[in-house]
């Protein structure tokens, strides 16, 4: 069944929940047992024979597991233990939670109750697997690959949004994607700096215009800034036209709303930021609610209205390539690879207006979100600790100078700048949370050793762990990232050296799955180098003109600062400044307000 068809599938299961067992139960009373029911004992025997059924096919579902563990010598996953019937309470207990708790907060919890990095939570009598293991996630991204895909489920979630994208597709169209996509990440095009170079001028001289430069008493949403710098950069890169965001209406502090994933302005840019960020948060939703989210959707899909208002910013791009393609075909032209862009190259390789239009909205998903999440939390860190900044810029005006052309090599000198943004992608990863879902059942290796204790009281049944197959597993690089077991007691703190001191970086380079930011395995993100190229170019521009950044709380939108409750907490949320918030890509709620300013020396 098609991704898209939720609805069909939701009657589907209606029918075979209730329609089924209801028609069963009616043959076997009125033509095997002669017996005729009254309305009165009717409705209570038709339910009582469906919850039944339902019993019955969860236990037979549990036989078949453990008869799949049997064959493979594996024990059970940890299952989370509610109080209600199909972990109900734990699931309304979740949902309550995510509205104000820390970013995966909800998750560490059940770990920490349960003692285990990696969880079934059952809810709906339904497997999902949840993990923050380091073994389990290398296992799923790299070492079992096989066994993994995206899934029924997460392609049914999303297919709205991103359509047929790289990011939801498996097998033969996902490596049709990436085989399109790999050469235009190539080292000598992600090595051009005019592209960077061009948009960076834009987004300084517009820091530069609101601050006032020197003083910097105005407040500027920074990480909306970056979103848009990203992403005209991006799209000038990807198809050779510039969206030119950096001309549309600014937020202005005191005055613009909080938007889905940061601030909203009233403009047509406003309009297609809102719905791109608000397709996110609604597939986001439909995530937590689970396995029957169309029961919430099933006279309007809420991502179609978002949906349509973002294809109508890309349709245009994607006919232009198409009528450029059918021109030069009828001249007789063929231009090597090299000359052509991203889109001019999609549309070589496909006539399918909406296969390139998922696709490109897809690069435009990650380039504009990876960049502007790097770049807005280590401003952030910047912000908090100036001596952070006043490292980063003495490094840059020695290697760099204080004007003049950025070479690659000079980035590669810039080890300090590598460790800050390394040490912001392992606190703070762009992509926080991520979804595969099992082939077939499958053992995973043995776990890491986060809860020693735990895994001392089970030594004596060191069996590893049966994944049920067609099962959804969510996997946590976050809380991986910051796992005290992997990365050191003051994993949860800031601190750049870790990278830069030999002894501390063994830990990652005698283990390198412990730091996954751009995934890891077949699927690795492609364009990790252009992030970190682009980000560090930034960097460099920005430390050239600016040396002083300060938070602006009172300029954070209502609702946008962490609760007090966090300050009772025990790790980063206890001494949060700004609120961390996911939908798809990691984001600052209400957006990151910032004071830019350079000294008058």
């Amino acid at each position: 069944m098609h991704p898209s068809n939720y609805r069909m599938r939701l009657s589907l299961d209606f029918i075979r929940i209730l329609v089924l067992p209801s028609v069963l139960f009616h043959l076997i009373t009125t033509h095997l047992m002669n017996m005729h029911l009254g309305l009165l004992t009717a409705i209570p025997s038709y339910l009582g024979f469906i919850i039944c059924c339902s019993i019955s096919k969860s236990f037979l579902t549990r036989m078949l597991q453990h008869a799949g563990r049997q064959r493979s010598g594996a024990k059970e996953i940890p299952c989370v233990r509610g109080a209600w019937p199909g972990n109900v309470d734990v699931l309304m207990k979740m949902l309550r939670a995510f509205k104000t708790s820390y970013i995966l907060d909800v998750y560490l919890q059940l770990f920490e109750e349960y003692q285990c990095t990696t969880l079934n939570t059952r809810i709906l009598w339904t497997d999902h697997i949840i993990t923050m293991d380091q073994e389990h996630i290398k296992f799923v991204l790299s070492t079992g690959f096989e066994h993994f895909w995206r899934g029924r489920w997460q392609k049914e979630r999303m297919e709205r949004f991103l359509g047929q994208g790289i990011f939801n597709r498996d097998d033969e169209m996902w490596r049709m994607h990436r085989g399109n996509t790999r050469p235009f990440f190539a080292r000598e095009r992600i090595s051009d700096f005019d592209i960077f170079e061009k948009y960076t001028a834009r987004a300084l001289n517009i820091i530069s215009t609101t601050s006032n430069h020197y003083s910097g008493q105005t407040p500027i949403d920074v990480q909306d800034l970056y979103s848009r710098f990203a992403l005209d950069a991006a799209s000038e890169f990807l198809f050779g036209q510039n969206l030119d965001t950096l001309s549309a209406t600014l937020p202005v502090a005191g005055k613009t709303k909080m938007g889905p994933k940061g601030s909203a302005t009233e403009d047509p840019w406003g309009s297609f930021a809102s719905a791109f960020e608000m397709a996110q948060q609604v597939i986001t939703a439909r995530s937590r609610v689970g396995y029957f989210w169309p029961v919430f959707e099933l006279f309007r899909d809420k991502n179609a209205p978002n949906a349509e208002v973002v294809h109508r910013w890309l349709d245009p791009l994607v006919k232009s390539a198409l009528g450029e393609k059918e021109r030069m075909e009828k001249a007789g032209i063929c231009s090597p690879v090299a000359e052509k862009n991203f889109l001019q190259h999609l549309a070589e390789s496909t006539d399918d207006s909406i296969i390139i239009r998922d696709q490109l909205l897809s690069l435009l998903l990650a380039s504009r979100d990876t960049t502007a999440c790097l770049l807005t939390y280590v401003t952030y860190f910047m912000a908090i600790y100036p001596e952070v900044a006043n490292r980063l810029r003495t490094e840059v005006l020695e290697h760099c100078g204080a004007t003049g052309s950025i070479t690659y090599e000079q980035l590669r000198n810039l080890k300090y700048m590598r460790a800050v943004i390394n040490e912001t992608l392992r606190l703070y990863p762009p992509v926080p949370l991520n979804v595969r879902e099992s082939r077939t059942g499958c053992t995973l290796p043995p776990s890491d050793s986060t809860y020693k204790s735990s895994y001392d009281a089970d030594a004596a049944d060191p069996r590893p762990l049966h994944m049920p197959g067609s099962t959804a597993i969510t996997f946590l690089p976050l809380l991986t990232q910051r796992n005290k077991e992997l990365w050191g007691s003051d994993a949860d703190a800031f601190d750049p050296d870790r990278w830069l001191e030999k002894e501390r970086l063994s830990r990652f380079v005698t283990n390198p799955t412990m730091f996954t930011p751009f995934s890891a395995g077949p699927r690795i993100c492609l364009g990790q180098n252009y992030a970190y190229n682009e980000a560090s170019f930034f960097l460099v521009r920005l430390l050239q003109q600016f040396d002083t950044f300060s938070l602006a709380p009172e300029a954070q939108p209502v609702g946008s600062l962490p609760p007090l409750e966090w300050k009772r907490r025990k790790g980063r949320q206890a001494e949060e400044q700004i609120w961390p918030a996911a939908a798809l890509t990691l984001f600052v709620k209400g957006g990151l307000w910032v004071r830019v300013a350079r000294e008058a020396h």
